[in-house]
C-alpha cells in the first residue's frame, strides 16, 4: 500500500487568508469558486507571494472578477512574461451561484469579498463570501467573545491537569 501524500504547506491547503475581511464584515453566505490564472501566478502562489487585503468581487457581463488581489511575480518564473500583479482574475462559478451573489450585492449594504485562497487537489480555489459591514459595537462584541473563548480554553486546560 502506498502512503497518502502529505500536504507540504504548513497551514493545510491554505495559500492566503483575508483576516481584515473577517474582522470588518459579518459573513452572510460563502461560496467556493475556481480561479482563472496564468502559469507564473500559480508558481508565485506556491511560494506564498499573494495578498488579499482590500480584494473584492465585481460583476461585468454576467461574470465575476476578483479585483485587488496582488500576486507578486517571481523573478525566475516570469522572465519571459510581462507580469501584471494586480490584474482582474475571473472567478469560475456556476450560473446559479453567480446569480445569487450578484442579487445579494445589488441589495443595500451587501458586498462580495474573497475570504481566502487555498489548494484543492492541484487546483486553486477561492472562498467568496457575501458579507455585510460591521458596526463598531459589533466589532467590539466579536473581540470580547474571542477573548472569552481564549480564557475559557486556558481555564479548561488548567483544570484538566
Amino acid at each position: 500500500m502506498n502512503k497518502p501524500k502529505k500536504n507540504k504547506l504548513p497551514n493545510g491547503g491554505s495559500i492566503a487568508q483575508n483576516k481584515k475581511a473577517r474582522h470588518d464584515y459579518s459573513i452572510i453566505d460563502k461560496y467556493e469558486a475556481g480561479l482563472s490564472l496564468q502559469g507564473w501566478e500559480v508558481k508565485s502562489m506556491r511560494a506564498g507571494k499573494i495578498q488579499l487585503v482590500d480584494s473584492y468581487v465585481i460583476f461585468q457581463n454576467g461574470e465575476a472578477y476578483l479585483i485587488g488581489a496582488h500576486i507578486t511575480p517571481l523573478n525566475t518564473a516570469s522572465t519571459h512574461v510581462i507580469a501584471e500583479p494586480a490584474r482582474a482574475r475571473k472567478l469560475l462559478l456556476h450560473r446559479k451561484q453567480l446569480d445569487d451573489i450578484e442579487r445579494g450585492t445589488n441589495q443595500s449594504g451587501y458586498t462580495a469579498v474573497c475570504l481566502g485562497i487555498y489548494w484543492k487537489g492541484s487546483k486553486v480555489k477561492a472562498d467568496v463570501a457575501l458579507v455585510k459591514g460591521k458596526q463598531l459595537h459589533d466589532k467590539r462584541a466579536a473581540e470580547k467573545e474571542k477573548e472569552w473563548g481564549r480564557d475559557k480554553q486556558r481555564v479548561l486546560k488548567a483544570y484538566n491537569r
